[in-house]
């Protein structure tokens, strides 16, 4: 988000169904009820008035996939889709400090091949980008997915300012502490070894992100 934030043709909007999504699930998050009390807990109406205000400069939104639950998906045609996957094995120990109890439905993995599924079967399959990927060449990834967006690649995406930004979620104090003292991309560090507690959730996982990895952005280069 903070890379599309800098492009000068696009606007973006922070996990708009965040709200929607605490409500139908009764997930228990960190700061559950101020994201409950200051946001549109009726995820239609959300979609609804977010693509009915469309115009330019085009809208990025960045959504978690398991928060587009008993929800209305028939504005999915009408939209491009990027996915953007991480190796569980970095992205669960991180998950767990904030959701010490996640499952596979926190992950994401499983919604996120249920939507490119859904997808590819009534138009173009979504961009898939995988994180190491990216963070080992982020021109060349991000140009290639403008391309697929039919975007203008701007090298300021490459870049951003530390700190909060005005975009950010009520929530973004419990989950963003380390974008917030980021500026770019930074390169890719192997994790530690996985934590014993958590290799039943990876082995659950990792198929997921395998299935999707195939198919991102610069996989095979």
């Amino acid at each position: 988000m903070y890379s599309f934030r800098e492009h000068p043709d696009i606007r973006v909007v922070d996990e708009p169904l965040y709200a929607h999504y605490l409500r139908v699930s009764g997930a228990v998050h960190p700061g559950r009820d101020e994201v409950l009390a200051a946001m549109n807990t009726d995820g239609d109406t959300v979609m609804q008035t977010l693509l009915a205000a469309v115009a330019p400069p085009r809208l990025f939104l960045k959504q978690m996939a398991h928060h587009a639950i008993d929800l209305d998906l028939r504005f999915l045609p009408q939209t491009d889709h990027v996915l953007l996957v991480r190796d569980p094995h970095d992205m669960l120990p991180s998950l767990t400090v904030q959701l010490p109890e996640a499952t596979l439905r926190d992950t994401g993995l499983d919604r996120q091949i249920e939507l490119f599924e859904r997808i590819a079967t009534t138009g173009r399959p979504p961009a898939v980008i995988d994180s190491r990927v990216l963070l080992g060449n982020p021109a060349r990834v991000l140009g290639e997915l403008c391309r697929y967006l039919a975007l203008g690649f701007d090298p300021a995406m490459l870049r951003w300012p530390a700190g909060p930004k005005p975009e950010d979620g009520i929530w973004a104090p419990h989950w963003y502490q380390a974008v917030h003292r980021s500026t770019g991309f930074a390169a890719y560090r192997p994790k530690p070894s996985l934590p014993g507690h958590l290799c039943r959730l990876y082995e659950q996982a990792k198929p997921l992100y395998e299935r999707l990895r195939a198919h991102a952005i610069g996989a095979d280069s």
